[in-house]
């Protein structure tokens, strides 16, 4: 079926921000006695809401975060999104010369990804066109983020491409029925062991969004040579 929109994860795919999340919640989460590496992080976070993070923090250490954990954590995250966030490498003019439909599709809270697309410059690009999992009942690796972007954008799942960079993401968009991407250019992704389990699986993996272009460039337009 010919692609008829491409979704985008966010965190991770189109910024760099999944390492500097990581390291701060490993950080905040050593001061309750949770101990946890980046590989862990990877396996089991990514991709995933904030609530489903606590919910499995609580239920693998026995810690009752407090109250004000989730308020002291994010607000030192996005301190640290303003010090060190970027966009990764060949976004834009990605975006720019896409021949179909784009939309985003995150886990992460509304707030967090204004402020995240804010500090990049990506908003303009997203007006309108980006969707939470606080729009749905179930967050990734359930479907229906990516059903909730293709309804909105007016496109068959079938017809839909998603970029993904996590294991749950890739599992979202795989029970959704749309052809699944995994982006591993992001430095969250540096040194770990990137073989996919079973249920998994992306149709094909870029490092880099001019190996995406050149490996499909039938979804961009042309580039013209001065």
């Amino acid at each position: 079926m010919t692609p008829a929109l491409f979704i985008f994860d966010c965190d991770g795919v189109l910024i760099d921000s999944e390492v500097i999340s990581a390291r701060q919640l490993i950080a905040e989460l050593r001061g309750y006695g949770v101990d946890m590496d980046m590989a862990f992080v990877s396996r089991h976070f990514l991709g995933r809401s904030y609530p489903v993070v606590l919910k499995e923090v609580r239920e693998r250490w026995g810690v009752q975060l407090p109250d004000r954990f989730e308020a002291d954590y994010r607000a030192r995250l996005l301190a640290a999104f303003e010090r060190d966030l970027k966009v990764m490498p060949g976004v834009v003019d990605t975006i720019r010369d896409l021949r179909i439909p784009y939309c985003l599709a995150t886990s992460s809270s509304p707030e967090r990804m204004r402020k995240s697309l804010e500090i990049t410059g990506l908003s303009a690009l997203f007006d309108g066109r980006a969707f939470t999992a606080s729009e749905v009942a179930r967050g990734k690796p359930a479907p229906d983020l990516f059903l909730h972007a293709a309804a909105r954008m007016g496109a068959d799942p079938q017809a839909c491409i998603v970029l993904e960079d996590s294991q749950n993401g890739i599992r979202a968009g795989l029970a959704a029925g749309m052809r699944v991407w995994r982006f591993t250019g992001g430095s969250h992704l540096k040194g770990l062991d990137l073989t996919p389990p079973d249920d998994a699986i992306p149709e094909a993996s870029f490092d880099s969004f001019p190996a995406l272009r050149a490996a499909h460039p039938g979804l961009f337009k042309e580039q013209v040579t001065p």
